[in-house]
């Protein structure tokens, strides 16, 4: 029969090896303390602690994305939109993460949020809607450097939708059928003015070259003749013909 003593010393390797033996991925890093204070990183693979002296904290290293909650942001230009962003980023230094900040997690999502609404505050809506990788990497810039000491890198921030109201969806609309009638129109007057300077161009030749005209009309006959179906064909005779019978 199992004696009481032999289950407590079962119970206290039990405890041991729980408490002394751990197992870190590839992907993670352990910060360990001793007695309240920091000793060294270990991992990854099979990690021992003194139990109740040592207290291991587990980090992450694989990038991680997060979504950055729809903003209201009104623009330099007095216009009220709702902007949402990702950010990628991952730890680089396991024990400032650990020791710096309480929730790096939480931390670096309030700063995107802040830092999204002051950039693109500072930015007119054209900007925003046509210079959006300038604006990407400058909140990158921002708030890479505000998570800096806390041993965090941020990779990219990408600005995902911009949803405007619905007066200024009309308003853009209005805007881009005005720039394309504009451009209609710039192109037809381009079309009118090369088929006017060819024209002239043309014009310029029949004048050097007087037998130039007599088959242009030559040609315009035919062309009647083959094309219309009528009996009767009217022939203009040009005045020079005449002149002779004139005098």
């Amino acid at each position: 029969m199992i004696s009481s003593s032999m289950i407590f010393v079962v119970l206290v390797v039990l405890f041991f090896l729980w408490s002394a033996v751990k197992v870190l991925n590839e992907y993670q890093r352990g910060v360990v303390f001793r007695l309240g204070r920091v000793i060294q990183l270990k991992g990854p693979g099979l990690i021992l602690l003194l139990p109740i002296i040592d207290r291991m904290v587990k980090v992450a290293l694989r990038t991680i994305t997060m979504d950055v909650p729809s903003q209201d942001v009104i623009t330099k230009d007095n216009v009220t939109v709702k902007v949402n962003a990702v950010v990628y980023f991952r730890v680089v230094d396991p024990i400032r993460a650990v020791i710096e900040i309480e929730d790096y997690y939480f931390a670096t999502s309030q700063i995107a949020q802040t830092t999204l609404r002051s950039v693109l505050g500072q930015s007119h809506l054209d900007e925003l809607l046509s210079k959006r990788d300038e604006i990407n990497a400058e909140l990158q810039r921002i708030i890479d450097q505000q998570t800096e000491p806390w041993g965090i890198k941020v990779s990219a921030v990408e600005v995902k939708n911009v949803d405007l109201p619905v007066e200024m969806q009309r308003a853009i609309a209005k805007q881009a059928e005005a720039e394309r009638e504009r451009r209609a129109k710039v192109i037809h007057a381009e079309g009118e003015y090369q088929a006017a300077q060819r024209l002239a161009d043309a014009a310029k030749i029949i004048a050097q070259e007087p037998t130039a005209m007599q088959l242009r009309f030559l040609q315009t006959v035919t062309e009647m003749s083959t094309s219309e179906r009528n009996s009767t064909l009217i022939l203009p005779i040009p005045i020079e013909i005449l002149k002779q019978f004139i005098k």
